[in-house]
């Protein structure tokens, strides 16, 4: 085994594992009017909209609709419907939805109503980013406040976020992590720039007396994750040791969506019918909706009101209302009765989909996967 200095000197010193700080000091961020309550590490909460400088339009009632109904499907197509959900599944045997005869078609048509409320809500954060020469701001201005800083918004009843630097507010500091050096030790070796042989487990030889080759006998190899320099350019800052520190504003659009569903006696499961489409009987949109009123189902008419005032409620106190969206469709549910090998059965054919539901489904068997 080589026993010479230069072995020596590759090993780790002493101390060498460095752990920079979790997270900026409290002295990286300057006191923004407007912004004092923003801790450090963390952030504002959602903030309360303004109230808005003028009265927003008072919700009208949309127009009656003349006609409410569909009629029921056909035969025709609850059994093209059966045939097609019995082929789509490897273990039910064709003949019941082929060779069954439907004896009764009954209609439980139902309906959704469905209350959509857009938001954008807002909250600040302090976040800092490698500073390469950006503009730099802070105090050469007041800040503007929240709510006050322009965003476009999306398209309406869509998800989306948008983060934006808040005007004149950034600065430049140190890095925290790397003390303004630009770099960190190496995690992998601890920072000595080289870790134990992997072929001869730190002994330098291998094979009886042979000195090992992959590291002429020295034990350890130069740390590949550091080209053996013991350190790397800071993570935080990307080793340009200074930061651009400032004050995030996060936006969030939200579409907040409440359904309720007439209930119906078929004995299909309501959370079926939330895969499904129906037909659109009655759609308004608005900056506040006025609750749907004089529908033929009273229970439609309650379940709007309820939910128009929770949204309202719910909503317009950490968020801005932007628009709202009520719509009330027809789903066609029917609930076929059919014989088939001298027993009775059900299925389900519901939604413009004509999606089927069969628990008794009559002739499986068991697949198996080789």
């Amino acid at each position: 085994m080589n026993n010479s200095g230069e072995g020596y000197a590759m090993f780790a010193p002493q101390g060498s594992n460095f752990h920079g700080p979790s997270a900026p000091p409290a002295s990286m961020f300057d006191s923004v009017p407007g912004y004092e309550g923003m801790a450090v590490g963390g952030g504002s909460g959602y903030l309360p909209p303004p109230v808005p400088a003028y009265p927003p339009p008072a919700p009208e009632p949309a127009p009656t609709q003349p006609e409410w109904n569909i009629p029921s499907i056909s035969e025709d197509t609850a059994r093209e419907a059966f045939r097609l959900y019995a082929s789509s599944h490897c273990c039910y045997r064709k003949a019941p939805a082929v060779d069954g005869v439907i004896t009764s078609m009954d209609a439980f048509n139902t309906y959704r109503y469905r209350l959509e409320t857009f938001t954008e809500s807002r909250s600040t954060e302090w976040d800092h980013e490698a500073y390469t020469g950006q503009p730099v701001d802070a105090y050469t201005q007041p800040a503007p406040g929240p709510w006050d800083i322009q965003v476009p918004a999306p398209a309406p009843f869509q998800d989306h976020t948008q983060d934006k630097q808040v005007p004149y507010t950034s600065s430049v500091k140190d890095c925290h992590t790397c003390m303004g050096s630009g770099r960190t030790p190496c995690k992998e070796c601890a920072g000595a720039g080289n870790k134990v042989c992997w072929v001869c487990n730190g002994s330098g030889i291998r094979g009886g007396d042979d000195q090992c080759s992959h590291c002429n006998g020295r034990g350890r190899e130069n740390c590949s994750h550091c080209d053996g320099h013991g350190s790397n350019d800071c993570e935080t800052c990307k080793g340009k040791r200074q930061l651009l520190v400032y004050i995030k504003l996060k936006v969030k659009w939200t579409n907040n969506i409440d359904d309720f569903v007439v209930e119906q006696s078929s004995g299909l499961k309501v959370e079926n019918l939330s895969k499904v489409t129906g037909k659109e009987l009655f759609k308004d949109t608005q900056y506040m909706v006025y609750p749907v009123m004089g529908f033929p189902d009273p229970a439609v008419s309650q379940a709007a009101e309820r939910l128009v005032r929770d949204h309202q409620a719910k909503y317009s106190s950490s968020a801005r209302i932007l628009q709202q969206r009520q719509t009330i469709e027809l789903i066609p549910i029917t609930k076929v009765t059919y014989k088939w090998s001298g027993s009775i059965h059900t299925y389900f054919v519901y939604g413009n989909e004509f999606q089927v539901n069969a628990d008794d489904y009559p002739a499986t068997c068991c697949c198996t996967i080789m």
